[in-house]
């Protein structure tokens, strides 16, 4: 499938099925327009950079999704959400579910996204997808891209690991390497200016997370957890800027509103230095918080409004997992035969400190995000 440019006035046409876009906080109304939006004018007079998100009136959402996912797919999505009696156990909750999104086509949660994403781009006639990626989102998009016949352009750290390496080169894409967030984010806030480009993923300081479109697709899990009698009351997310995190978290809200659930579950944020876990505590929301870790999947100096969103509209919260429990759970993990990430091992560790801080309960019903499996993670073997 090849992709067409449109004509000169591409950028302002208006995206087919949705109303427009609403502020994650204030609920201020936007035209939709092509190009993704970079946040809310009236927050941001505040101070406050916050994100926006698609408006369907009337429509729900859910459905809109199932179809707008249609035209573009390489079979995301539906990822077995399987229950795990001895987990639970080791962990002192009454039930755990592995949600394993390493089942999706490019081994990742990110493909959700992709799909939306490139469905995105090729029904606006763009030609090319641009984003700012280490890991897991570079990798699914320029598959995507591929498969799709659009061009794919990853803004990278220097010293990208050799195995993305080698598959953004099979698929395609054209890497280009920056030594920090500001060059990264500055490639693709130039290349988004551009005619016939979508960018995927963040290019604002302070953080905004990626297109708003594109992480509709994560409202799917919530769904699919429903569909298959999945009710948790907590949901652990390793969490980079909370793209995820707040795709989750709105789906259940939207199932709550639908009358499909009676209690919108926690959603608990996994970081791997506080970041978050500082601006609940009272610091601001969009200072620098660096720090060290080899959870690259997750690794960042930044807090967006998705993800504090998430985490306090659903009395959830933030929890820290250093690389040495992260390193600690995979192990514990890989002895019982599951492949996980090492982000992701930090969010099964997390369901133990929850517990002890008594921030769960042993009648807790916990889902836990299995975002990716160990077999690209830069930090393995231990």
């Amino acid at each position: 499938m090849s992709a067409v440019l449109g004509h000169a006035d591409l950028h302002s046409r208006p995206v087919r099925l949705i109303a427009g876009w609403r502020c994650l906080r204030c609920n201020t109304a936007y035209e939709a327009h092509r190009t993704n939006p970079i946040g809310c004018v009236s927050c941001l007079a505040q101070g406050i950079h916050a994100s926006l998100r698609a408006d369907y009136s009337a429509t729900p959402s859910m459905r809109v999704l199932q179809a707008y996912d249609r035209p573009f797919s390489l079979g995301e999505g539906n990822t077995p959400c399987t229950p795990s009696p001895s987990l639970a156990r080791t962990t002192d909750v009454v039930q755990l579910w592995i949600k394993d999104e390493s089942c999706n086509p490019t081994g990742s949660h990110k493909d959700r996204m992709s799909a939306i994403g490139i469905t995105q781009a090729l029904e606006m006639g763009a030609h090319t997808v641009v984003l700012a990626s280490s890991g897991n989102a570079a990798l699914s998009a320029a598959r995507y891209a591929q498969a799709a016949g659009l061009r794919c352009e990853v803004a990278a750290y220097d010293g990208l690991p050799r195995a993305y390496a080698k598959l953004l080169d099979e698929y395609g894409a054209v890497c280009h390497s920056f030594a920090d967030n500001e060059g990264r984010w500055a490639f693709v806030r130039e290349r988004a200016q551009q005619l016939g480009y979508l960018a995927l993923t963040n290019y604002s300081l302070p953080a905004l997370g990626s297109a708003p479109l594109a992480i509709e697709g994560y409202k799917l899990i919530a769904q699919e957890c429903i569909d298959n009698a999945v009710s948790p009351t907590d949901v652990v997310v390793p969490t980079a800027r909370g793209d995820l995190a707040w795709g989750i978290f709105a789906g259940f809200r939207e199932l709550l509103h639908a009358g499909r659930i009676a209690v919108l579950p926690r959603i608990w944020i996994v970081e791997p230095f506080a970041r978050l876990s500082k601006v609940l505590a009272g610091a601001e929301l969009h200072a620098t918080y660096s720090g060290q870790t080899a959870q690259f999947s997750t690794a960042g100096a930044t807090v967006t409004y998705l993800q504090y969103q998430a985490a306090t509209a659903s009395l959830g919260g933030a929890v820290v997992v250093n690389d040495a429990a992260a390193h600690s759970a995979r192990d514990e993990l890989l002895a019982l035969g599951i492949s996980a990430e090492l982000c992701a091992a930090a969010a099964y560790s997390a369901i133990t400190t929850l517990r002890k801080e008594e921030r769960i309960s042993a009648s807790s019903r916990v889902l836990w995000l299995l975002t990716a499996n160990a077999s690209r993670d830069p930090s393995f073997p231990t």
